[in-house]
């Protein structure tokens, strides 16, 4: 979903370096995969191609912050009732 963001803080050497990679266009949307050492963060179409693709060294990356987009509320819908005293 567009405004999808994800922020990498990375470890070099002499101190930190942060990437963020952000879903850019509606439809489009932000996966993290990790695996053999190796974190891959992509930002996908609808259709599941990837269009732009950041990998980071698992060992190097200080921290990962997922941020997903907003939901607006529009003012017919339903606000989530509390749940009921126990």
């Amino acid at each position: 979903m567009k405004g999808d963001r994800v922020e990498v803080v990375v470890d070099a050497g002499g101190g930190v370096r942060v990437y963020q990679v952000e879903a850019t266009r509606a439809g489009r949307r932000v996966e993290v995969t990790t695996g053999r050492g190796l974190v891959e963060v992509t930002e996908v179409t609808r259709g599941g191609t990837a269009v732009r693709t950041a990998r980071f060294l698992s060992n190097r990356m200080l921290a990962l912050v997922e941020h997903p987009a907003r939901e607006r509320i529009l003012p017919d819908d339903e606000q989530p009732s509390p749940p009921p005293p126990i």
